[in-house]
């Protein structure tokens, strides 16, 4: 549908007729089939030429009624529908809804005690998982931009990583491998040496990424000032992970809050305004990722020197997991942001409500307010600068 914007000009020279200049708005589905929109999302942007006059976000393609299937699950096998949420993270979205359930335990006198050398897969574990999720938000993004060849590099690596919790848990992207209480299994010595070997690899790849992709002046040009999201627009519209620290806010519930045996690491909370300057822009969000690719690395590497030699895996949990009337919220720290679930109990062994705080929906929504009065080539920057995973934001 085309509407009509007149605008009127002056006539040229005295006595030609009065010419009016017309310019139209026209309104255009991007997606939810486009490449550029990172899943089956649809956008509705109106545009005035090359100009976007505004963009309006539309979701529930994708929709699994995850958060309704939780009432027909006991608490132990809704932890596979967690994996289908952020697939591209889905280590860490398991972990999130464990300790949900084991902090809805706790208040209830349950408390469950995870063991030490459990804790610790667990953090090594979410870690390489992280970095393998923005591996894949740095690879997309080249791609986004133009640039082909960072894309491979990144899956290069992401395949390590991949080899290495199929030696874990027997599966590559859906994993199910922490359970409450504990995870299903302990990492096999080739598993560990595999970690190791990509320990001390991968800061070499970094560096590679770096010379491909992150000071190349077409992607800095491309990326640099523009989908600018300061500090109060990111909290204003509730954005977290990256999407927050690129905006400058020093925000990470690893420490800040504080959960697991993420006190006993050494390590740094990256934030947006680096040698670029500008704070909160398209690039400050990418260059987020990289640096927290890095403080990943130097987690696994402390835990791995750190944990016990052996241990177990497990706490000890009943078959039948049945919690009295009670309701907690718990948040944790994924790629993409902060993982919340709001759990509510009846006293039986499924949940009676349970509902998903997801990092990527509420990233999602601070198009409409930094997409209008971009060209159109910068809002494909700006939506791939958000790193969306449909699968969570239509849980």
């Amino acid at each position: 549908m085309i509407l009509p914007k007149l605008q009127h000009a002056p006539a040229s020279r005295p006595g030609d007729r009065a010419r009016t200049m017309k310019s139209e708005l026209l309104h255009i589905n991007m997606g939810p089939q486009h490449p550029s929109t990172h899943g089956v999302l649809r956008l509705f942007i109106t545009t005035d030429g090359e100009v976007v006059h505004s963009v309006t976000p539309y979701i529930g393609y994708l929709h699994r009624c995850a958060e309704k299937k939780a009432e027909g699950n006991t608490y132990h096998q809704y932890i596979v529908y967690t994996d289908r949420m952020d697939y591209l993270s889905a280590m860490n979205s398991n972990w999130g809804y464990c300790m949900a359930v084991e902090k809805l335990m706790e208040i209830n006198g349950m408390g469950v005690e995870i063991p030490e050398y459990a804790e610790y897969v667990r953090v090594i574990i979410a870690e390489l998982n992280r970095i393998a999720s923005h591996l894949i938000a740095f690879g997309t993004y080249g791609l986004d931009i133009g640039a082909m060849t960072p894309f491979f590099h990144a899956l290069r690596e992401r395949e390590a990583i991949l080899n290495i919790f199929e030696k874990v848990c027997g599966a590559r992207l859906m994993y199910s491998y922490y359970v409450v209480g504990g995870v299903k299994w302990d990492i096999p010595p080739d598993a560990l040496e595999e970690i190791e070997l990509f320990v001390k690899l991968f800061p070499d790849k970094l560096r590679e990424y770096n010379e491909l992709l992150t000071t190349n002046k077409i992607f800095v040009e491309r990326t640099a000032n523009v989908g600018v999201i300061d500090e109060d627009l990111a909290v204003a519209y509730g954005c977290t992970g990256p999407v927050l620290r690129g905006a400058g806010v020093k925000w990470d519930l690893r420490k800040d809050q504080g959960y697991s045996i993420y006190d006993r690491f050494d390590f740094e909370i990256p934030v947006g305004g680096g040698d670029m300057g500008t704070v909160g822009d398209c690039w400050d969000r990418y260059w987020v990722r990289m640096l927290e690719m890095e403080q990943s690395l130097a987690i696994v590497e402390q835990a791995l020197q750190q944990m016990p030699r052996e241990g177990e895996i497990m706490a000890e949990m009943p078959r039948r997991l049945k919690i009295p009337n009670s309701e907690v919220f718990f948040r944790s720290e994924c790629p993409k942001g902060e993982l919340g679930f709001y759990i509510l109990s009846d006293g039986g062994d499924v949940p009676f409500r349970c509902k998903v705080r997801s990092p990527a929906f509420h990233n999602l929504h601070v198009i409409e307010e930094v997409g209008a009065g971009q060209m159109i080539s910068d809002l494909v920057a700006t939506v791939g600068s958000l790193d969306l995973v449909l699968g969570e934001i239509d849980r």
